[in-house]
């Protein structure tokens, strides 16, 4: 037989087909990540940055290109006791650079080590996002599996407080139980309560990670399990050097360096050569031929130290990118072992707390057993219960904090949202 819930949805899927009785988005892992790669804001601003620097370079190259200028005049001219006279012309003009002490080849060859280091740059934040989506996922089935189990709590609590007060009202318990039962059932009620809020903001959550806050209303398709194998040891030192936070931090440095050739390179001349064609006369169109060509060297003399302070504040970004990249392999080889261990401590706790929960769902089925023929106390029965409980909630965190912990080692090594793709 259908319930009364079921015939009114299937009444109103056959009147309304277009409509969806159940508007909850119910998206797998998979899902989530081709959803965040598309909207997450982070994401989208270090692209941006790519397309920055790509254009800087852009405009490094121009500068050894031939410049090309076109002009047009008219003037007219009186002095003293003379005649007004017009003047009309127009030509083009143009200059290359020759020579500037590789100055312009520096300045290239550092902004494709700043493409380079943008685009590691761009890897390091889809590993970030990556993690904090991730995170938002697994805490969201969390929450899911929790809603469920404290409604299974809630439910059992009532059942217990039923069996207590048949029992007090036949005078085989005392007062003190009954009320603990009740206690314990409003404590139920409270928990599953707060576990549908906390739904609510885990929702929230991804949503915010996924970049779309406008759909909140959002269930996620998964398992509280791992998909890889972690039982051998990768080798530490060699993941460090393929990082692209070390990457990044790598071709910054490389960056100043060619920075600082840039800015030594203003002590050397500059050398153009030039030329220009056109027209000039007293009347338009003008038909008089006029053209030029030749070169010009440019040496500032003097410019009140700037040039020298220049170079100095170059040599100490050097020196800063140099202590950022020995700082950042020595942290990411921490980060790395620290990541490491706290997943292997995580897969084990989730064994151990197994374990706990087989033993917690035995020791509570006997118990309640013997506590409805009287072989139990209440006491007894009632701790039994409690452990239970906090079994089941365990276990649930437990392999939540696994997946957490797997999302923190795969942002370690750099793991990009596309790192499930391979």
């Amino acid at each position: 037989m259908l319930n009364k819930k079921t015939l009114i949805l299937l009444m109103l899927a056959l009147l309304f087909p277009n409509i969806s009785a159940y508007p909850q988005a119910a998206l797998t892992w998979d899902e989530c990540v081709r959803v965040a790669i598309s909207n997450n804001p982070e994401l989208i601003s270090a692209h941006e940055q790519i397309k920055q620097v790509v254009a800087d370079k852009d405009i490094s190259l121009s500068l050894i290109m031939p410049q090309v200028s076109s002009d047009a005049s008219a003037k007219r001219q009186k002095s003293n006791g003379m005649v007004a006279t017009d003047t009309y012309s127009y030509g083009i003009s143009g200059s290359q650079l020759v020579f500037d002490g590789f100055k312009t080849a520096s300045e290239l060859s550092g902004a494709s080590k700043t493409i380079q280091a943008m685009r590691y740059n761009y890897t390091v934040v889809s590993s970030d996002v990556r993690l904090g989506l991730r995170s938002a996922f697994a805490n969201l089935i969390r929450a899911q599996e929790l809603t469920s189990i404290t409604r299974d709590i809630a439910a059992r609590r009532k059942q217990n407080l039923e069996l207590v007060k048949l029992r007090y009202e036949g005078g085989r318990e005392h007062k003190g139980a009954l009320l603990t039962a009740e206690a314990d059932m409003a404590q139920a009620d409270f928990e599953l309560s707060q576990a549908v809020r906390n739904l609510n903001l885990t929702q929230r959550e991804l949503a915010k990670e996924l970049g779309t806050t406008d759909n909140t209303d959002i269930e996620a398709l998964g398992e509280l399990c791992l998909d890889r194998d972690y039982t051998v040891k990768p080798d530490i030192d060699k993941l460090a050097e393929d990082t692209p936070f070390l990457r990044d931090l790598i071709s910054r440095k490389e960056a100043a360096r060619f920075n600082l050739n840039s800015k030594e390179s203003d002590f050397f001349p500059k050398v153009y050569v030039n030329g220009a064609i056109g027209r000039t006369g007293n009347k338009w169109l003008p038909r008089k031929n006029e053209w030029s060509a030749g070169a010009s060297v440019s040496l500032p003399l003097f410019e009140g130290g700037r040039r020298l302070a220049e170079v100095s504040k170059a040599k100490s970004r050097l020196e800063q990118a140099v202590s950022d990249e020995r700082s950042g392999r020595d942290g990411v080889l921490i980060t790395l072992e620290r990541s490491w261990k706290d997943l292997q401590d995580a897969i084990a706790d989730v064994s151990v707390q197994e374990k706990f929960l087989r033993a917690a769902e035995e020791r509570a089925k006997i118990t309640r057993s013997q506590y409805s023929t009287g072989l139990a106390s209440f006491n007894d029965w009632i701790i039994i219960e409690d452990n239970l409980v906090k079994a089941q909630k365990a276990y649930l965190d437990t392999r939540a904090d696994m997946l957490i912990a797997e999302a923190y080692w795969i942002q370690a090594i750099g793991g990009t949202l596309e790192y499930d793709e391979k």
